[in-house]
């Protein structure tokens, strides 16, 4: 029970660096100054877990009782600013394009995380409705995306979600496959296998351009 829990909040510490660090360089190449950047960078990390504890009704949200989230992409948000700060030119070389791929990468960690993160929150409050197939999902598919639709609404560009290499629909296959397989392999199993499917196909999605239907 420990290692399951200790376990857990370092994959939540993950995928909140993972996202602060997404909010913060779009923060940078806006032209924020380091309070704005804070601002992205935190929103990004905990703001689909804020839009979740709304729905399920957790009062004050989860970001509240423990500052570590907060902490994480605060810390990660200052460091990437001053990088960039006492080495601009990095901002014009071949770094920034590596950092970028690394860093869709850690995107994709985070949002196969915070989705089977947040169907677990909604499970373990075994309520009337924790075993509500559409609320479970929603609220898996909303943690996972909902920081990033802020952060995108925040400065000014039309969310990643509605335009790029099916971004939600990685996170509606691991969502579909933790409610499946919450009950039958342990929890840790559950977590990993299906934080990892959607880190497959949204990598799968950047590599080959993967996109739905659209009108052109």
């Amino acid at each position: 029970m420990v290692f399951t829990r200790n376990f857990i909040f370092i994959l939540e510490l993950i995928g909140t660096t993972a996202f602060a660090s997404s909010g913060a360089m779009v923060g940078i190449r806006k032209n924020m100054d380091i309070f704005g950047i804070n601002v992205l960078g935190i929103t990004t990390a905990v703001g689909g877990g804020c839009i979740r504890d709304i729905i399920l009704g957790i009062h004050p949200p989860k970001m509240f009782h423990n500052f570590s989230y907060v902490g994480t992409a605060i810390l990660t948000s200052c460091l990437l600013f001053l990088l960039f700060y006492f080495r601009q030119e990095l901002l014009e070389s071949q770094f920034l394009q590596r950092y970028e791929r690394a860093m869709n990468t850690l995107d994709a960690i985070g949002l196969g995380i915070f989705t089977v993160m947040g169907i677990r929150t909604a499970i373990g409050l075994d309520g009337p409705y924790s075993h509500n197939f559409f609320l479970l999902v929603f609220v898996g598919v909303a943690t996972g995306i909902g920081g990033g639709m802020l952060r995108d609404v925040m400065s000014g560009t039309t969310p990643f979600v509605f335009v790029k290499h099916v971004y939600a629909c990685a996170a509606l296959i691991g969502a579909f496959l933790y409610i499946f397989l919450h009950s039958r392999i342990p929890e840790t199993g559950a977590l990993l296998i299906s934080s990892a499917s959607v880190v497959a196909v949204r990598l799968l999605a950047a590599h080959y351009r993967w996109n739905l239907p659209r009108i052109k």
